[in-house]
This record gives structure tokens, C-alpha cells and sequence, in this order.
């Protein structure tokens, strides 16, 4: 007869050996696609977030793709997940949203964005907000925001031109900032007790990390940079009510009155967590856009002459040079366009959309189980070869070619379906706006940095060091004609 503590380990020892079988083997309605699920628990998490410093595919998905194809799962962080690289299967995930597919974030993104935020919401709601977010990014509000954003370029790049040199994450961010700030809730640095800027810095470092809450790490730093942006909003907001403006002239007026209404579904919680996603979405992406494309044509002059050229025939067509841009010049900016596009398929700020399966879904030779996650991969979907010929050159004429498209199954840069980015819009025009602000009327180099790493989200980790020079000066490089 076994000693008891003998029987003990060994039922142990099997009941992990079951368990650990279990987790790496899952079981479907149907053949599921090829994989790995990692270790139980931790999945395959430290591949996954693991750095790496390149434009092209995410060694990670790019690896599988060889492996398993186009559709393969994981794990990551616990949760069961269908990486799909398929251009059909992620138009399919994006169209059908609220049919088989719902918006999803895991828990640690939820926990940073908030439980009421306008990803996780769905239905009428999610309608109704998006309709909200409308007034201030919709093309009518576009119109009347550009001399704004000309505005609020102009005086920036002036006063970059001024410094030894500028680090342009730093000086985009505060920038995008700056005007989002004053449209959303009339926020002016310079007047304001709270640094609301500066509580984003935190909160930007862990966005995408392994989500370890504990002091010390970029995950923790995340949260705490989210409780001290909410606390101020949250004040902000009392105030607001206290002492409401006489003139309604921010989104912060308009989310107060619709607070008031009797029959509203909007709640405090829903208002600030919006207000939050919106004030991050804006200036963070915005500017990571912009800073990508200055890298970009620094590189290629021959991108950079022809965009000049494009912005001073816009000058040179105007009775007067010095008066701002109108809504007409904005829409002949074609080249412009190419150069937007063309930056944000090889930047891929975005490397995920998380979609939760509602019912079990028939795929090719595959079935992706309900409760699933699907994660659609815009990066191994632009730079696929296959969709772009050699697609790790920045080449803004391709789109020539394949026209200057919003969404398509190989362009999701503002992703796709109803939950296409309300804000795409709004986007293109500050990046515009700020690349005719900069060309027609200055030079940079690079002094140092520009390197980027993939975490997987895009970083400058030694930042991206830029001298500006106004064109009537001369520039220290003669070489460098346009940089």
C-alpha cells in the first residue's frame, strides 16, 4: 500500500499533467485553427508583448504566419484568442459586429479605459454616443475647426523654430494637446492648477504592457496616470456645473446639458470615461502619426519635394498668400492624402482590434469556437506582400493606384464596420493641416534618435531630436534641401 503522502503527489502530479494537457489542447464544435496555447495562464504573453525594433511584422505574428497560416490561436494573458491575418476573416469580424462579433477589450484595457468607455459599449448606447462625439470631430465641425488647427500649428512649429532642438514626441503630443484640450473641455495649461498633460505621461508608458499591477511596473504606473486624469476631470466637471459657461463653446457644455435632460441615457460615468478615451485617442495617436510621417520623408526626398511643391501651389493660387487655409485647398491636397495613407499603413499605431465571438463561426476549414476572442492584425495585413508590393518601402504613390480608400479588407488603419474610427476624419485634417503649416515654410534635421520599438505598441525610446529652421534662413547642411 502507498504511503499517503506518495498518493497525494502523484495526484497532484497527475491532475497538473491533465490540466497543462487540457489548456494546450482546447476542444471545439469543429476543427480549430493550428497553434500554440502556451503555458496555462500565461499563454504565450512574454512572446507576445516581447520588443522589437522594426517596421515590419511583429516577429511574433510574423513567425506563426510561416508556421500555422494566415489563422492561428494563442493565448495571451489568459485569454483564448484567434489571431487572424486573413484580409476576408477580419472584414467578416468588422462588418458583422453585434451580429456574431461584439467590441471587446481584455480586462487590463478595460481597467485603463474604463468599464463605461466607448469601445466596451454596444447598441443604441454605443449609437448614441458615437453620435455625440460627432458634433465636435463630424465634417460640419471640421470646416469650421480648421483655421483653428492652422492656428495652433502655426504657433508651435514657430516656436520649435526657436529652440536648439525639439523633441518632436514631446512637442507633437503638446501640441494635439493644446487644441483638443481647449475643444473638449476649454482646458488652457498656462491658466490651470493641474498639470492634465503630465498625468497622461504615466498612463501612456504602460498602455500596452503586460498587465502586472504591481507598484514598480509600467501597468501600475498606467492606472495610477488614469486615477489622476479622472480626478481631475471629475473636479472639472463640478465646477463646470457650479459655474457653467455662458456661451456653450466645448464638448464638456454640450455633455453637461445632455446630463440635465430628464429621458438621457448618458450617466456621469459614461461622460467622464468618454471625455478620458477621447482626450488620449486625440493627441496620442494623432501625434504618433505625425512625428511617423516627419521620420518618413526625412528619409525620402523625393516624398518631401513633391508634397512642398503640392502645398506652395496652394500658396501661389491665393490672392492673398497670407490668409488661412479654406476647406477648398484642404480637399485638392492629393499628394497629401498618399502621404497620410502611405504613414499610417507602415506605422500601424494600432497592432490589434479585439472582437468577442458571439456563436460558433464557420471559416475556410476552420470553426472559431463562441467566447473566443479574435484579434485582427492590421500590420501582417499591410505589410502582406501580397496587398503591397515591397511593403516595407515607404512609397505614397502606390495609392495612385488604389485610391485614396478609408477602409477596405487591406487598408484598416482607422479600423472598419460600424465601429470605424469617428475621429478618421478629424485625423487626416490635423495631419494635413500641420504637414502645409510645416513645408511651406520650414526645414528640419535630424539631430538624433528616430529609432523605433514595437511593445508591441509603437515607441521612440531615445525620442526623435529635430532641428527646425525657417526657409528664409540658411541651413547648416547643404545637402539637405528639403530636410
Amino acid at each position: 500500500m502507498w504511503p499517503l503522502g506518495l498518493c497525494i503527489t502523484a495526484f497532484v502530479v497527475v491532475s497538473i499533467t491533465h490540466w497543462v494537457y487540457k489548456w494546450r489542447n482546447p476542444k471545439g464544435n469543429g476543427n480549430l485553427p493550428p497553434g500554440s496555447m502556451g503555458w496555462p495562464l500565461f499563454g504565450e504573453s512574454l512572446q507576445f508583448f516581447a520588443p522589437n525594433q522594426t517596421w515590419d511584422t511583429p516577429p511574433f505574428i510574423k513567425d506563426r504566419i510561416k508556421r500555422y497560416g494566415s489563422i492561428f490561436r494563442t493565448s495571451i494573458v489568459g485569454l483564448r484568442v484567434i489571431v487572424s491575418t486573413d484580409p476576408d476573416l477580419n472584414y467578416m469580424v468588422l462588418q458583422q459586429e453585434g451580429q456574431r462579433f461584439e467590441s471587446w477589450y481584455p480586462e487590463s484595457l478595460t481597467k485603463i479605459f474604463g468599464s463605461q468607455n466607448l469601445g466596451s459599449l454596444h447598441g443604441n448606447l454605443f449609437k448614441y454616443l458615437k453620435n455625440m462625439v460627432l458634433t465636435i470631430v463630424g465634417p460640419e465641425s471640421l470646416k469650421k475647426t480648421l483655421l483653428e488647427v492652422e492656428s495652433v500649428a502655426t504657433k508651435s512649429i514657430e516656436g520649435w523654430a526657436c529652440k536648439e532642438t525639439v523633441e518632436l514626441k514631446t512637442a507633437c503630443s503638446d501640441m494635439i494637446f493644446d487644441l483638443m484640450g481647449k475643444k473638449l473641455i476649454s482646458y488652457d495649461q498656462a491658466k490651470s492648477t493641474e498639470n492634465l498633460r503630465e498625468n497622461f505621461e504615466a498612463f501612456i508608458g504602460g498602455l500596452i504592457s503586460f498587465p502586472l499591477g504591481i507598484p514598480g511596473t509600467a501597468y501600475h504606473k498606467c492606472l495610477q496616470g488614469r486615477k489622476k486624469v479622472m480626478m481631475v476631470l471629475k473636479n472639472m466637471l463640478e465646477e463646470r456645473r457650479h459655474k457653467p459657461n455662458m456661451v456653450k463653446n466645448d464638448f464638456f457644455d454640450y455633455v453637461l446639458e445632455e446630463l440635465k435632460q430628464n429621458n438621457t441615457t448618458l450617466t456621469e460615468e459614461i461622460a467622464l470615461d468618454l471625455m478620458f478615451v477621447l482626450l488620449f485617442a486625440s493627441f496620442e495617436t494623432i501625434s504618433q502619426a505625425i512625428i511617423v510621417a516627419i521620420k518618413l520623408l526625412t528619409d525620402n526626398p523625393r516624398a518631401l519635394k513633391e508634397l512642398t511643391d503640392e502645398h506652395m501651389t496652394i500658396l501661389r493660387k491665393r490672392e492673398n498668400p497670407d490668409s488661412g487655409l479654406t476647406w477648398e485647398e484642404y480637399k485638392t491636397m492629393t499628394f497629401t492624402f498618399q502621404i497620410i495613407n502611405e504613414t499610417l499603413r507602415l506605422a500601424n499605431i494600432v497592432p490589434g482590434v479585439f472582437r468577442k465571438v458571439l456563436t460558433d463561426i464557420k471559416f475556410k476549414d476552420y470553426t472559431i469556437p463562441s467566447g473566443w476572442v479574435v484579434m485582427v492584425c492590421p500590420p501582417a495585413v499591410h505589410l502582406d506582400p501580397t496587398n503591397y508590393k515591397d511593403p516595407l518601402d515607404f512609397d505614397p504613390w502606390r495609392w495612385e493606384e488604389l485610391g485614396l480608400t478609408a477602409a477596405s479588407k487591406t487598408f484598416m488603419a482607422f479600423g472598419g464596420g460600424m465601429r470605424f474610427c469617428v475621429g478618421a476624419d478629424f485625423a487626416r485634417v490635423q495631419m494635413s493641416t500641420f504637414l502645409h503649416c510645416l513645408v511651406t515654410k520650414y526645414r528640419w534635421q535630424t539631430i538624433k534618435g528616430g529609432e523605433i520599438v514595437r511593445t508591441p505598441g509603437l515607441q521612440f525610446p531615445n525620442g526623435f531630436h529635430v532641428k527646425f529652421f525657417k526657409k528664409d534662413k540658411q541651413i547648416q547642411d547643404p545637402k539637405s534641401e528639403y530636410r
